[in-house]
């Protein structure tokens, strides 16, 4: 009788215990970041990469520019590339996180250039090698560099979707002259708006992979675009030069009932978030991280701008805490001070 008594009294203690431990320490919820930048000279320090990877993010995203090769020399391409990525801060960001990249201009291969640059599928092939694509992936077997990846934390999946903006683009538009705001515009304007749907972003054969690519299961969808996606016209490049491919992106997320799309964008050498609204869609945010190593004097006009601008150096975090449903844009600079924060719920992200 005594034995049962101790036992009892020590099957009561260990199930106190359990109680206990399962009060002081819940199953934390998933937390998904995604890191990322664009523009940064290859043979200047980049110490925003250490900062990033101190982050812990699922991936880093670079978003273009991410070299600045402006050539038609191939091995002058190649040799930019890799001292950059022989940089230390590089290595540590790679050994600490998934990379995904797509390009920009500078990177492609020339200032402001699109379908017509002439070495663009040997800078293809130079792309994929140094950012070690395996030789199975879609991209060897079709012209441009867009695909797509999924991150898993937990049951939660995001995809995040790499545009190629480059290689099927056609050229901008000169701007000759147009009437515009000359109180807005305090600097000699470069491009105009096309008026007619005959030039295209992105190519028949990218915006039908993307129908495709949308119709997958998503939690958070973030699609990378090397130029800025949210803005208002600005005179530089932009898909406001591009305003009826712009529509035809939005049309296409309310057409595939794609909840949860975020942009991420650079270029510029600054950061913002730009807020869009659009008749019968949620809202759709674009934030620009352009400023590994590059700056600039001022940020142009956009009246879509929600946060920002941050001139220093500096990368982007998207932080989405499954647990409360929140989405975390932020911008982090090369001091490591968290220069703001835009929050937006989950449902905030959804019409349907």
């Amino acid at each position: 009788m005594k034995n049962q008594l101790i036992f009892f009294v020590l099957a009561i203690f260990a199930a106190s215990c359990n109680t206990q431990a399962s009060k002081e320490a819940p199953v934390a919820a998933p937390v998904t970041r995604i890191a990322f930048g664009s523009c940064g000279y290859q043979d200047q320090a980049q110490p925003v990469l250490r900062l990033a990877a101190a982050q812990q993010p699922d991936a880093f995203v670079f978003l273009g520019d991410n070299i600045y090769g402006d050539t038609h020399n191939m091995d002058t391409l190649r040799n930019k590339y890799e001292r950059w990525m022989a940089k230390p801060e590089y290595q540590a960001l790679k050994d600490s996180t998934t990379i995904l990249a797509t390009w920009d201009d500078h990177d492609y291969g020339w200032n402001d250039s699109g379908r017509h640059y002439p070495e663009k599928e040997l800078s293809k092939a130079i792309f994929l090698d140094v950012f070690e694509v395996p030789e199975s992936d879609e991209r060897y077997t079709r012209p441009g560099i867009y695909t797509d990846h999924m991150l898993k934390a937990g049951d939660k999946t995001v995809q995040i979707i790499l545009l190629d903006t480059r290689t099927f683009r056609d050229d901008v538009r000169p701007y000759e002259g147009q009437e515009v705001d000359t109180v807005a515009f305090h600097y000699e304007l470069g491009y105009w708006p096309y008026e007619t749907k005959d030039s295209t972003m992105l190519g028949e054969a990218q915006w039908a992979w993307l129908g495709k690519v949308l119709e997958k299961s998503a939690d958070l969808r973030v699609i990378a675009s090397s130029t800025q996606f949210g803005i208002t016209y600005n005179g530089y490049e932009a898909w406001a030069n591009f305003p009826h491919e712009q529509e035809r992106m939005l049309e296409l997320i309310k057409a595939k009932k794609a909840n949860g799309v975020v942009f991420i964008s650079g270029d510029v050498h600054y950061a913002e978030v730009s807020k869009v609204s659009y008749p019968g869609l949620y809202p759709i945010y674009d934030v620009t991280s352009s400023g590994i190593t590059s700056t600039w004097g001022f940020a142009t006009p956009n009246d879509n701008r929600i946060q920002g601008p941050v001139m220093e150096n500096h990368f982007g975090l998207l932080e989405m805490d499954w647990g409360k449903e929140e989405l975390h844009m932020k911008v982090i600079d090369v001091a490591g001070q968290e220069r703001f924060t835009e929050t937006v719920s989950y449902k905030g992200l959804k019409s349907w």
